[in-house]
Parts: structure tokens; sequence; C-alpha cells
């Protein structure tokens, strides 16, 4: 089997399972995610394989009102950020994370989201740096580990790396919903007919 073909085959088997942890889960600050929801690869053209929400102009415009007032305010850049993602407005979500990390570059959260809106707009390789980055701030940030390995299979079709990363999470947090997800996209992977190790391995 070539290996676009299993790729292809694990995303039928693996996102399909992988519910509720579409590449942008992880959105930073204090609301929860709006993209919690089953999702194919972005490199496959479908984006995050949801309605995208309208953007909030009201919202906007309190967090510009409150940046302008507070510009060294990291956190309504997050929430600026995060209300453009969930309107799939990468590019505008990207220049609002990369100004919150400029503001407080410790936040992996926001790093992460970085990552996955670089990925988004088809910019893998930036993707997989900015998640190099989050895992430096928090080695063990499962969250990052999942995204990077999905960005990592389809957006590299390198499977054994996202097993690598999946295999993390496993071992880290094996009953989280992180855990399970990884877990399941391990098993797709061997179901797929690309052998995979066991978890943690």
């Amino acid at each position: 089997m070539r290996s676009d073909s299993i790729v292809f085959a694990v995303a039928g088997m693996c996102f399909g399972v992988i519910l509720g942890w579409v590449i942008g889960v992880q959105q930073a600050g204090p609301q929860p995610p709006a993209a919690l929801t089953a999702a194919a690869p972005a490199s496959e053209g479908t984006g995050t394989g949801q309605q995208a929400l309208p953007l909030d102009e009201a919202r906007v415009q309190s967090l510009m009102t409150v940046i302008k007032n507070d510009p060294e305010n990291a956190g309504a850049a997050v929430q600026l950020a995060n209300t453009y993602f969930d309107a799939e407005q990468y590019a505008d979500a990207i220049t609002w994370y990369e100004e919150s990390l400029r503001l407080d570059p410790s936040n992996p959260d926001a790093s992460t989201d970085l990552g996955v809106s670089y990925y988004y707009l088809e910019l893998t390789d930036r993707a997989l740096e900015q998640f190099e980055v989050s895992l430096k701030l928090d080695p063990d940030h499962t969250k990052t580990m999942l995204n990077q390995g999905i960005v990592l299979a389809f957006g590299r079709q390198d499977l054994a790396g996202a097993q690598a990363a999946w295999q993390r999470v496993v071992a880290l947090a094996p009953d989280s919903p992180e855990g399970q997800a990884a877990s399941r996209a391990l098993e797709g992977i061997t179901a797929a007919g690309h052998g995979a190790a066991g978890p943690g391995g």
C-alpha cells in the first residue's frame, strides 16, 4: 500500500473517532473552544469540518477597545485571536496569537493555537516549529502532542512521527481525552496496515 493511501485510510478511521479533538481543540483563554468537532486535515481542503461561526464583530470591537486602553493585555489579545479563529479567519488569528505571545511568551496554549492556525493556512513547517516551542514551554503538554501527531500524519505523511507523538500522549495521560484520542488514532494506524509499536514504546 502506498504511503498516501495509508494516510487517507487513517484519515477515515482516525478522524471519525477523534471527535471533539479537531486540530484546533486547544483554545487559550477562559472560553471553551468552539471547534469541538471531528475534522479532516486542512491539507485536504476541508477546513475544520464544521460551519465557521460568523465573526462576532461586537466582541472584536470590545476587545480592540480593551487592547487600545491596555496594550500590554496579553489575555485580551488571546481572546481576540480566539474570536478570529472561531470564525476561521486564521490570518487575523495568527496576528493576535503572535501579539499575545510577544506580551506573554510563556503561554503554551496560545503557542499551540498559533501552530494550529499556521497549519490551517497550509504552513505545515511553521506549525510543527511552533509546536516545538509549545513543548519547550511545557514538555508534557499533551494537547500539543496530539495536534503535532495530526499535523505529522496529514501535513507530512509522517506516520512514524505521528505514532511517536501519540504514544507520548498515551504514556503521559492514558485516561485523559487526549490520551483516549491518541490511543484510537494509533489503533487506526494499525488497522490501516501500518504496524504500530505499543503505546508508550
